[in-house]
Order: C-alpha cells, then sequence, then structure tokens
C-alpha cells in the first residue's frame, strides 16, 4: 500500500485537461498557457480577455496535487521539489488576477462601458466575479465622492462624468514581444506628422518594440506574446 502511495505521489501531479476547445492539454501546456495569459495581462496596457478555464483548470490540479502530496511519505525531496512547483503556480496565478484586478479600480468606467457595448457582439471580457467587483467599486468611488466634495459643491457642479475623470489605458504605449506566429503586412501608424504609415513583416521567433495598439488583434489571438 505504501508503495502505491509512493508512486501516485512520483508520477504526474496533474491530470490531462480541456480547455474551451475541448483541446486536450498535458500538465506543461496547461502552464504554459497559464503563463502566456499572465505574461500578457502584467505587460499589457489594457485589459485582456479574461481566461476563467485555464484558471479553474489550474486551481483543481493545484488541489490534486495537494492529494498526492499528501500520500506521500514525509522527508522525500521530491514531495519539497513538487511543494515548491506548487507555490510557483499559486504565485503565478495569484500575480495574474491580481493584475486584472489592478486595471479594473485604474480604469473601471471605461471597462464597464466596453462591457455594455460588448455584451452585444460577443463574449464578456470580464468573469462573473470581476463585473461584481467592478460594479460595487465603482458604486463606492461614486458614494465616496459625493460625500467628500460634491454634495458641498453648487447643485451645477455636482455631476461628473466618470468616463471623462478617470484616465483611459494608454494604447499607444510600447510594448515588448515575440512573435509565435509569423505575420505580414502589419501597418503601423506614423507617429509624427512628419512620417508616414508603413507595413512590416514579422518573423516567427522575432522579437521587437510596438505600440500596443498595432498589435494588440495579435495579442488576443495569441499569435504574438509580451514579454
Amino acid at each position: 500500500m505504501a508503495e502505491e502511495e509512493e508512486e501516485d505521489a512520483d508520477g504526474d501531479l496533474f491530470d490531462e485537461t480541456n480547455d474551451e476547445n475541448e483541446e486536450i492539454l498535458t500538465p506543461a501546456q496547461l502552464i504554459g498557457k497559464l503563463e502566456e495569459a499572465w505574461l500578457n495581462e502584467k505587460f499589457s496596457p489594457d485589459l485582456l480577455e479574461n481566461k476563467a478555464e485555464i484558471v479553474e483548470c489550474v486551481m483543481e490540479q493545484l488541489d490534486h496535487m495537494e492529494q498526492n502530496l499528501q500520500r506521500a511519505r514525509k522527508g522525500d525531496l521530491k514531495v519539497t521539489i513538487h511543494r515548491m512547483e506548487m507555490e510557483r503556480i499559486r504565485y503565478i496565478l495569484s500575480s495574474y488576477l491580481r493584475s486584472r484586478l489592478q486595471k479594473i479600480e485604474k480604469f473601471f468606467p471605461h471597462i464597464l462601458e466596453k462591457e455594455k457595448c460588448r455584451r452585444e457582439e460577443g463574449p464578456s471580457y470580464l468573469s462573473p466575479q470581476e463585473v461584481t467587483f467592478a460594479k460595487e467599486y465603482t458604486a463606492n468611488c461614486e458614494a465616496h465622492l459625493k460625500n467628500l466634495a460634491l454634495k458641498h459643491m453648487p447643485p451645477n457642479l455636482q455631476a461628473m462624468d466618470l468616463l471623462k475623470a478617470v484616465p483611459k489605458p494608454n494604447l499607444d504605449s510600447f510594448v515588448f514581444l515575440r512573435v509565435k506566429e509569423k505575420q505580414e503586412n502589419i501597418l503601423v501608424e506614423p507617429e509624427s506628422e512628419d512620417q508616414r504609415e508603413y507595413t512590416v513583416d514579422l518573423e516567427e521567433g522575432s522579437q521587437h518594440l510596438m505600440r500596443y495598439r498595432t498589435i494588440a488583434p495579435l495579442v488576443a489571438s495569441g499569435a504574438v506574446q509580451l514579454i
């Protein structure tokens, strides 16, 4: 019995799982997708589409790993190594979710406005929990501003447009990227009046520094990876 438990803990600590397209993922592929989503979210100036399916799968697999480690023999070096890997994965997962919440706090009126338009066109970029958080954060900000300042001002100055008061994500900021799939004829807009727009080809494996607005669709499609 002890040998079976030890073998269970020393083997693969992840089960293979499916993503939103029912694609079978190996443990390495699942963690790779989480790391890619994390880096894209971390370096993108705008809020990206949430990867709720990946997050859910990783959390389930972490629970599976914990169960296996509890059955493992105490003092085994492999247990220590596996726990270190679990802590690394938990850090990536929490950093990914934290990055998204920080962007919601920073750009909440613009994010909610986009969500209203997006519901008519396609899937939401926010998870249900993030929608709730954004709405509650908005309500709290409005109440705080009203109690702190607006109610003490003349009636004609008490209304505030949060879309104008809160800055938008800077889509013209520059980001580093690595090309995963070759792209041809990418239109680059001029940075000044003296320049003209032009097209570039992005070779697979190449790295570039480009304006985020130019490559935002490629980030969304997975053709490039922010680094």
